[in-house]
């Protein structure tokens, strides 16, 4: 890998960071990104269905039900990428 992160694995972060509720601060911190890079994702999210964001007196962005899903398709895919036997160099 070249460490750079995929849309894929920013979006699957900030849905595992938010499952409980958590303030764009701390997503942006658990998530590793910047405050400009952190709202185009969590606008993308909440626009696809996959994160409720703040309303009322809340603050909290939630993952939804659909994000849940996602989290887990991506664990899954994950999983069978993973080679079987890793070489070692």
């Amino acid at each position: 890998m070249n460490g750079k992160r995929s849309d894929i694995e920013i979006s699957a972060a900030i849905l595992q960071v938010a499952r409980n509720g958590a303030k764009k601060s701390h997503i942006v911190y658990k998530a590793n990104l910047n405050f400009k890079i952190g709202k185009k994702y969590l606008d993308r999210l909440i626009n696809s269905g996959l994160l409720k964001g703040p309303n009322g007196g809340s603050r909290f962005f939630r993952t939804t039900e659909k994000g849940v899903d996602y989290i887990k398709y991506f664990q899954g895919l994950k999983d069978y990428l993973r080679p079987l036997n890793p070489i070692s160099s």
